[in-house]
């Protein structure tokens, strides 16, 4: 049987790490980014490193979300 309450806890849990990441268009830009990285050319290790770096910064390459402060 499901447990609905820790259904809808696992739920909210993920609605503020996708809001955290600056929402659902951040995250496609996200897929799409390595989605590109997976594609390119260089080892899988170039690859894997490159990927790290991509998800470090949320959303398009260098694109500012909302709420970041300009140091």
């Amino acid at each position: 049987m499901v447990n609905l309450g820790r259904v809808k806890n696992l739920f909210g849990k993920a609605k503020r790490e996708v809001d955290k990441r600056g929402g659902t268009d951040s995250l496609k830009e996200d897929a799409e980014e390595l989605k590109k990285i997976a594609k390119g050319e260089g080892s899988v290790t170039d690859k894997a490193k490159a990927a790290t770096d991509a998800v470090k910064d949320p959303g398009a390459k260098g694109a500012e979300r909302p709420g970041d402060e300009q140091h």
